[in-house]
């Protein structure tokens, strides 16, 4: 047997065990790790309390229902609140269809039907979010009561796309599809198990092999995670540890400049209560056009951009408020 027989021999019996290591991860995480809502048309939906208005909380690009724990924490139980994981995301099953904005606000629609949520609602949502929520708000007026804007994603900061934007843009699907393959070989979740159990040699040296210049950006949302309460930590672990994950963010990624060129379109009702909450690390051209349509303009000087983590008793206070 010649070496390259004896690599490639190695190489498909490591595919196969990482393969396997997969499979049975999943399975545990489906036993240990339930989801705290309902699955309801392939949504998963967490529902709580009765008083309407209802809040309903949208998520930035790629988190989950989860990111809202600590603002949910700080709300009274009988407020109606609701919070889901978008499709490709958390608990949800894949997309079938693509991310366009309006098949995202569809989406959402479909969210509240199934929630048997019919009064005017309360809409908060985070970064990407912003503009999921504000074309809601536009193409369903009478569903929306108040939206509840966290620096919220402008369209001009990603169009028209620098060439700087493009190729961060273009490394970004790279490493998303890379992240993949990868999941699909058990080697994602390999490196976060090995994270939990307190090594980080091993994790960090396959981030900078797998990622190279983007392990830095995979630093800085390990660093927002740890913000949340530690209990939801393996649920994030094991979400990000499939391949479903990392392909919608790709897609969302591919499509970034054009949703937001859609959204450049997105004209609201002068009647319509908008808060926006604009974290201090954010430039001044986005405070300015955050300014041009909030009827009520907050700067978070404690926050950075995940505002509902750094600072979730100033979310739950303007939601309070919204009331």
């Amino acid at each position: 047997m010649n070496a390259a027989i004896t690599i490639a021999l190695v190489c498909a019996g490591l595919a196969l065990c990482g393969w396997l290591y997969q499979k049975a991860g999943v399975r545990r995480d489906a036993r240990r790790l339930p989801p705290p809502g309902e699955i309801l048309g392939g949504f998963h939906i967490v529902r709580r309390g009765r008083t309407a208005p209802a809040v309903v909380f949208e998520s930035g690009i790629a988190a989950s229902s989860l990111n809202w724990s600590g603002v949910l924490s700080q709300l009274p139980e009988d407020r109606l609140v609701l919070a889901y994981d978008r499709l490709g995301f958390g608990w949800s099953q894949p997309a079938p269809s693509p991310r366009t904005l309006d098949n995202l606000v569809a989406d959402l629609a479909t969210v509240l039907d199934l929630a048997d949520v019919d009064e005017p609602v309360i809409l908060v949502g985070h970064s990407f979010a912003g503009l999921i929520v504000r074309r809601f708000a536009q193409l369903h007026p009478s569903r929306v009561a108040a939206l509840l804007l966290l620096d919220p994603l402008e369209s001009l900061e990603w169009h028209p796309a620098t060439p700087q934007q493009s190729a961060r843009l273009a490394q970004g699907v790279m490493l998303s599809r890379r992240g993949a393959f990868l999941a699909r070989l058990g080697v994602v979740r390999f490196a976060l198990d090995l994270l939990a159990a307190g090594s980080h040699f091993i994790p960090k040296l396959l981030a900078r092999v797998t990622s190279g210049k983007g392990a830095s950006v995979t630093d800085r949302l390990v660093g927002e995670v740890r913000k949340m309460p530690p209990e939801i930590w393996p649920a994030i672990r094991a979400h990000w540890s499939v391949p479903k994950s990392f392909g919608t963010m790709a897609e969302y990624l591919t499509r970034l400049p054009a949703t937001c060129e859609e959204a450049e379109r997105i004209e609201l009702l002068e009647t319509l209560p908008v808060t926006v909450i604009t974290a201090s690390t954010s430039t001044g051209d986005v405070r300015a056009a955050h300014a041009k349509y909030a009827t009520r303009h907050i700067t978070a000087q404690d926050a950075g951009h995940w505002v509902q983590l750094d600072r979730p008793d100033l979310v739950a206070d303007e939601i309070l408020r919204l009331y």
